[in-house]
Formats: structure tokens, C-alpha cells, sequence
């Protein structure tokens, strides 16, 4: 692994270029669950392919050097890697703050308090479905909610922060009010209620998942009216769907604005979807500094910023907003990651966008394509 670089040349960019305020940190593509809304890439990586303990101890000291300071540890399932109290640990001495995502199925009270004492500050539980049959077959995996709500009470009396994070779908958007109140029930102080974002399994699941414009009207008056009651008791955040908005949201704030990833092999990304970007090349934290890539990479570099932006999103006063919205979702709609993000009410592929929704979700859903490794030749 590489030392963080200081050549002159970075040391020039920094005077342009923000400091990288969080990372997510993928430590593994394995998981127990086979979630059919993953965005995982469908080639999920094995075992064999992951960072070692030392790569990735090397990656968090290079980041805590590049100023982030917070770490989300994921996945897959971040508690599969036996040397994730290490990592903990390690961030803990730089001071910079650590959020475990995790399914919660993995994790035994004594580990969980393990990681506690070794310097974890927050653990966000992913659930699937609020109804035992329903989330057991979302997830594939048998008892999967008795056991996230007993793992929630472990997280609780063990002192920590506690998120819930509800990805929906037509499966499951009917139980958003039961999501909020599940989230109560365990004593989360925040739950994100967030539409699946379509990469990964997700898009190869798309015509399963793709709920109504009714659905999505009706859940977002939901959650309104859930924030405006509970203000001050769970802070609620909502992330609506892309196929029926009229504003694109901004892509991670913008394209390496503030946020790096790093994937189980050490690929470093913009974001955690950016390797849909087939015609993009991303460097590899095992051959190139940190410090080198979030400053001077080409593909750090390419969408940063509004100055690459299309004509339409040029001369947009929205432009400081959104960035042209979600280049990995440009991608796959249009074949162009540079044209303005169809989700965007301007472009002149949001129709288009509108109107695969409407047909996905009022067809009969087909089956799920379970998430697995060693299925690299799934398509959508």
C-alpha cells in the first residue's frame, strides 16, 4: 500500500478541490441476506479478491490524513469481516467518526459490545419488510426481523446511536407508516425511508421493484405528515424516487464533492454505483495514493464541479443544486453519463423515464433474481 501522497502537484489542487468530508468504506460483498434491491454490483466480489486487514488499516489512516471524518462501514455485511473491530479501532484513534451499516443478522450481543468498546459511534440496522413472511422472502433468509428487532435492543442498551434504514419498493412502500412506527418501537432516534435506487441487483430486479405513482404519492404524504408529528422524537429522512420526480437530486452533493468510496478490492469511486460507468476507468487504492485520486484523478476529476455541465443544465438555476443530477443513472437511461439526468422534469428523456415506470409497475412483477455471488452473468 502507498504512503499519502504530498507531492506539489496535490498540494496545488488542494487550493481547488474540497476536503473529503466521508468515505464508505465496502469491506465485503458477502452477506447472508440476497436482497433483490441491492445495489451492489451484480459481479460481486469473493472473499479472495477483498482488501487485507493492512490495506484497509492503511486505507483508513490515508483517509483520516486527507481530512475525512466520518467512515461508513459496509457492505455486503461489514460484520463478516473478523477484523472489522480492528477497523474500528483504528478509526476511533484518529478520531474520526464510524457508522456500522448492517443487515443485523451476523452480529452477537457480545461482538456488538466488542465494537463498542473499541470506539464504534453508530450503528445504522437495514430492514426489509416490517411483516415477518414478507421480509423473510425479501431477504431470502429465514427469521431475518425477529432477529434485526432483537439485534436493535442490543444496540440500544449497549449506549449507541441507532438508524433505521427502509429501503421501499412495490413489495413493501404500503408499510412505510409501520417502518416509522417499528423505528419508534426500538428506540432508533432516526429512520431513512428510502426508494430503491436502480443499480446493481436493483436494476437487473427493476420490474419487480418499480412501485406506482400512486404508491409513491401516498407514502410521501405519509412520511410528511409522520416528520411534522414526531419533530423533536425520530428524525425521519426521505428519499423519494427518481422515475417520478421533477428535479433530479444532486449526485452525492456532487460528483466528488465531499464523498469517496472504496470497494471491497480497493477500487475507489466517486460513488458506490460509479463502476456502472463502464466506459470510466477508476484507480485502485492498492496501486495509487488516496490523496492522489480524490485530487487528481481523471475520473474524480471529469464531473466535478458545474464546468463540465450540457448546454440545458449550463443555463439552469438549478445547476448549484442538483449538478446535473445522477450521472450513473444518466448512464443507464440515456448510454451517456454527460447528458443531464432523466429524472430532471428539463430532459428531454424524463418522459421516456416517466413512462417505463408506469409500465414496470402496473405489469404483473416477475419473480425476484436473488442477489448471489458467482451469478456475474445476471442481466436486467
Amino acid at each position: 500500500m502507498n504512503a499519502p501522497d504530498t507531492s506539489s502537484a496535490i498540494k496545488r489542487a488542494m487550493a481547488d478541490v474540497p476536503v473529503p468530508m466521508a468515505m464508505l468504506a465496502e469491506l465485503t460483498h458477502r452477506c447472508p441476506l440476497k436482497c433483490p434491491y441491492c445495489s451492489n454490483p451484480v459481479e460481486l466480489l469473493k472473499a479472495g479478491d477483498e482488501l487485507s486487514t493492512d490495506e484497509w488499516l492503511s486505507v483508513f489512516d490515508q483517509a483520516a490524513h486527507l481530512g475525512v471524518l466520518q467512515v461508513h462501514l459496509s457492505g455486503g455485511e461489514p460484520a463478516l469481516r473478523r477484523d472489522l473491530d480492528q477497523f474500528v479501532a483504528c478509526l476511533a484513534a484518529h478520531g474520526v467518526y464510524s457508522n456500522l451499516i448492517t443487515a443485523g443478522v451476523s452480529l452477537t450481543r457480545e461482538r456488538l459490545q466488542a465494537l463498542a468498546d473499541a470506539g464504534l459511534d453508530h450503528v445504522q440496522l437495514s430492514i426489509q419488510s416490517v411483516r415477518a413472511d414478507n421480509a423473510d422472502r425479501i431477504t431470502n433468509y429465514k427469521d431475518s426481523l425477529s432477529k434485526k428487532r432483537s439485534f436493535a435492543g442490543w444496540v440500544v442498551d449497549a449506549g449507541l446511536p441507532l438508524t433505521i434504514n427502509a429501503v421501499t419498493h412495490r413489495d413493501n412502500i404500503d408499510e412505510t407508516e409501520e417502518a416509522i412506527q417499528f423505528a419508534l418501537d426500538v428506540g432508533a432516534q432516526r429512520i431513512e425511508v428510502a426508494n430503491t435506487q436502480y443499480y446493481g441487483w436493483a436494476a437487473v430486479n427493476r420490474a419487480a421493484l418499480m412501485p406506482s405513482h400512486d404508491q409513491c404519492i401516498q407514502q410521501a404524504d405519509i412520511v410528511s405528515a409522520a416528520q411534522r408529528q414526531l419533530a423533536g422524537i425520530l428524525n425521519i429522512d426521505y428519499v423519494p424516487t427518481d422515475y417520478y420526480a421533477r428535479y433530479p437530486k444532486p449526485c452525492m452533493g456532487g460528483w466528488a464533492s465531499d464523498v469517496l468510496n472504496v470497494t471491497p478490492s480497493g477500487q475507489v469511486l466517486p460513488c458506490h454505483a460509479a463502476e456502472s460507468l463502464t466506459d470510466m476507468h477508476f484507480e485502485n487504492v492498492r496501486n495509487t495514493p488516496l490523496a492522489e485520486i480524490w485530487y487528481a484523478s481523471k475520473s474524480f476529476n471529469r464531473f466535478r464541479s458545474t464546468g463540465w455541465l450540457p448546454e440545458l443544465c449550463q443555463n439552469c438555476d438549478r445547476k448549484e443544486i442538483d449538478f446535473g443530477g445522477c450521472r450513473c443513472q444518466a448512464f443507464a437511461l440515456t448510454g451517456s453519463a454527460s447528458e443531464t439526468d432523466p429524472a430532471c422534469s428539463l430532459s428531454p428523456h424524463h418522459h421516456a423515464m416517466e413512462a417505463l415506470a408506469d409500465t414496470l409497475s402496473s405489469s404483473q412483477a416477475p419473480a425476484y433474481k436473488y442477489r448471489r455471488i458467482g451469478t456475474g452473468s445476471v442481466k436486467a
